[in-house]
């Protein structure tokens, strides 16, 4: 795998500067020096999902198969649905589409070459998960909530895997989440929404939102774009802060630190 490529600098600030520590952060985790850079921004501290403690190893795997942490040098349009027969609502291209194994696109038709996939590792299973898809090993499918993707439809050169730095920085600055939470409580971790506008925070200078938008009064309400999901099976995920993600994006819109694309 090639080193990492330079964030050229933009020369004005980005309207939601001053939610950022680091203005020129590289979310991308990098073969050649994903520990070092652990150890400087203190992902060496957390275990996943937020850090590499632990799980060193399972990165240094994963990481060893894919054949670039680079960023593409053009306009980035994130997103974690597909884009083929949903033009009208989301464009004709993703640049960037995040994914972890119970979520990755497995249909052919869905795969466009220009796209750059990027795996949000939540535990050392996704890692193990991806390596053992990308030298032909045996798929385990323990331990997943749903069964993951057996096959993939993406490249080794299409596939990044985000720094959990990110997911840390959504979970704890931005949604202000507990770093620990009452043993009668599951865990809260951000949406994969919540993550991709962290990301963009990092990567964009000007950051435009369509479809955050959840409908509670109706659960019958689609959930997302495509597909049937409904807004019922959000109502019954104990493992996501709802109420927590709406004031946040309230916020960011109040302040204009985003442009807001989705209807009322």
């Amino acid at each position: 795998m090639k080193q990492r490529n330079k964030i050229q600098p933009c020369l004005s600030k980005p309207a939601f500067a001053s939610l950022l520590r680091f203005h020129q952060f590289h979310p991308f985790l990098c073969a050649a020096d994903f520990k070092k850079i652990a150890s400087l921004y203190g992902g060496d501290k957390f275990d996943l999902p937020y850090g590499i403690r632990t799980s060193a190893e399972y990165f240094r795997l994963a990481l060893s198969k894919l054949q670039s942490c680079d960023l593409f040098d053009e306009s980035d349009k994130m997103n974690n649905g597909p884009v083929l027969g949903h033009e009208e609502e989301v464009g004709r291209r993703t640049t960037f589409r995040l994914f972890y194994p119970e979520s990755v696109f497995s249909d052919p038709n869905q795969n466009d070459p220009n796209t750059t996939v990027i795996l949000t590792a939540f535990k050392p299973l996704d890692l193990k998960w991806l390596w053992e898809l990308l030298t032909g090993g045996k798929i385990n499918i323990n331990g997943f909530w749903k069964k993951p993707a057996l096959n993939l439809i993406y490249k080794p050169y299409q596939i990044r895997i985000l720094d959990p730095f990110i997911i840390r920085m959504a979970a704890y600055e931005l949604l202000h989440f507990p770093k620990v939470f009452p043993k009668n409580q599951k865990p809260k971790h951000p949406t994969t929404g919540i993550i991709a506008i962290t990301l963009a925070f990092h990567i964009c200078h000007e950051v435009h939102l369509a479809g955050f938008k959840y409908n509670f009064s109706d659960l019958k309400s689609p959930l997302h774009y495509y597909g049937n999901a409904t807004m019922s099976l959000m109502s019954k995920n104990a493992y996501h802060n709802v109420t927590a993600e709406q004031l946040f994006l309230k916020d960011i819109i109040e302040k204009n630190f985003v442009i807001n694309l989705t209807e009322d």
